[in-house]
């Protein structure tokens, strides 16, 4: 291949030098972070407050749905600070969702739209997040739809507390087999009060729902499942959750 003549290289370079500087001063700009649109202060204290109010919710069943709602108000007055219309709809969604679990109980869809929610607020990047908007638009929708819902919808269906109850005591027959045991079967102590407890809560019977919660704490690892004092501490655990079982299926 003949050589290029050095005239038409530096014609070139001439001709081409405005793109190649226009492209060079645009590089930094797309290499520099994006601008943050919220003050790293607010931000840092939207996290700290999502954390605490995800604290709070998760030991809601020892506290009592009562002591979520100051973090949900905690997160209002942050959301009134950014002056973000998406964040301050979000916010508005939890705040009746809470409403409604502490006036007609924490259903299923309630407690599933909640959680969700918080799950999605629990990323590290906080209200920087490149999708927070669209994800506070989507959140605000649920939460919004799922407070609305009557009473009437959220209600319990007699015959699934019927199969439930059934269901349950077959449970609670085998964990008294499991006491009875030489040694004690913790395992199946621990599994299947776990498993009480979890449908209790689907089903919203939340007093059934604590007893097995207690229940399943009493057994621990079940080293201690040795002594007859707590044996028989289990064993009148085990009769209470049998006789709220009773009553429901009565």
């Amino acid at each position: 291949m003949a050589d290029i003549p050095e005239d038409d290289l530096a014609g070139t370079r001439a001709a081409m030098a405005p793109t190649l500087n226009a492209t060079a001063s645009i590089l930094p700009l797309l290499a520099k972070t994006r601008q943050a649109r919220f003050d790293p202060q607010l931000n840092q204290r939207w996290q700290a407050t999502v954390r605490q109010l995800s604290s709070d919710w998760s030991v809601r069943h020892q506290t009592g749905e009562v002591t979520v709602r100051p973090g949900v108000f905690a997160l209002y007055q942050l959301a009134l600070e950014s002056g973000d219309g998406d964040c301050l709809r979000l916010v508005e969604g939890l705040a009746s969702v809470i409403d409604r679990i502490e006036d007609v109980g924490p259903s299923p869809r309630l407690v599933a739209a909640f959680s969700a929610c918080l799950e999605s607020l629990g990323d590290p990047r906080g209200l920087e997040h490149k999708a927070f908007s669209e994800r506070s638009q989507h959140f605000a929708e649920r939460l919004s739809a799922v407070a609305a819902e009557s009473q009437e919808t959220a209600a319990r269906s007699s015959v699934i507390d019927r199969l439930f109850a059934g269901d349950s005591e077959d449970k609670v027959t085998q964990m008294r087999d499991a006491l009875a045991a030489l040694p004690p079967d913790a395992f199946a102590l621990k599994t299947l009060s776990a498993q009480i407890a979890l449908e209790a809560e689907q089903i919203g019977m939340y007093g059934i729902m604590h007893l097995a919660r207690q229940l399943n704490r009493a057994v621990g690892d079940g080293a201690h499942l040795e002594l007859s004092s707590v044996r028989t501490g289990i064993s009148r655990q085990l009769d209470q959750l049998s006789a709220s079982l009773a009553a429901v299926d009565g």
